[in-house]
């Protein structure tokens, strides 16, 4: 990890939420993969990143913040009654120096470090945008996927809206088809953007589509997308786990 001064209005951190239960696959975080628990491979992925200086992992369960200790890595204990993962990042981070604070989920064995880095030089290089994510090209049978959120973006690459539905829609007058984007659940927030979601309250739209990135977006927070040939998808359920287990088993323990 080595940041540059240049380029960076202050240090990055980079946090990882992880949060014990999940109604698909409780204690994920924590079970093994190619040898390892699925935490240790994203710690190693964010620490390898150039753009990240520092590295915390949020939990609300102590047997992660153990586990956390072990690798090498802080954990913070933060609330279990946490609406969302930024939310638990807000309260990891209160009182710590960062002015830009980088979402990794806790559940991403297969995220490359270069997608990271690209994450926050997204932001940066964008000094107008609030918050900094990715997307890459949609697969066809992800179109009817609601677990792959869409995302439409302007053609300055500023996010318009997030979606389980298939947008944007195609009327039969086009002349061309918009790419479709599969949004990729990466997030570089400036301080002063995350300080900001916190005081705001869920909105409808965020409810209804189980989107918590909606929330800054109707608020008018402005959103520099990334896009990417493609990126590897988490684990949410058992069957992910062996699909990953697959990928990373070759490799012997090592990115």
């Amino acid at each position: 990890m080595n940041g540059s001064p240049e380029s960076v209005p202050g240090p990055v951190l980079a946090v990882v939420p992880a949060r014990w239960e999940s109604s698909r696959f409780p204690g994920k975080v924590l079970v093994p993969l190619a040898g390892r628990p699925v935490l240790a491979w994203v710690l190693d992925a964010v620490s390898a990143a150039r753009r990240v200086d520092a590295v915390l992992v949020a939990t609300d369960e102590p047997r992660v913040a153990e586990a956390a200790a072990v690798l090498g890595v802080e954990a913070v204990l933060t609330s279990s009654e946490h609406a969302s993962g930024t939310d638990r990042i807000g309260e990891a981070v209160r009182g710590r120096d960062a002015a830009v604070v980088v979402n990794v989920q806790g559940d991403e064995p297969l995220v490359p470090p270069e997608a990271i880095d690209t994450l926050i030089a997204t932001l940066l290089d964008d000094p107008e945008a609030d918050v900094g994510t990715l997307a890459c090209p949609l697969e066809d049978d992800e179109r009817d996927d609601p677990n792959s959120v869409k995302v439409v973006i302007t053609d300055a690459g500023r996010a318009l809206y997030f979606s389980r539905a298939d947008v944007p829609a195609v009327h039969p007058t086009a002349h061309r088809r918009v790419p479709s984007l599969r949004h990729v659940g990466l997030y570089a927030y400036r301080r002063t953007a995350l300080d900001r979601f916190l005081t705001l309250a869920p909105t409808r739209l965020e409810q209804q589509e189980g989107l918590e990135q909606l929330r800054l977006l109707e608020a008018g927070a402005r959103f520099a997308v990334g896009t990417v040939p493609s990126h590897p998808r988490g684990i949410d359920t058992p069957e992910d786990l062996a699909r990953c287990e697959r990928v990373l088993a070759p490799r012997g323990g090592a990115l």
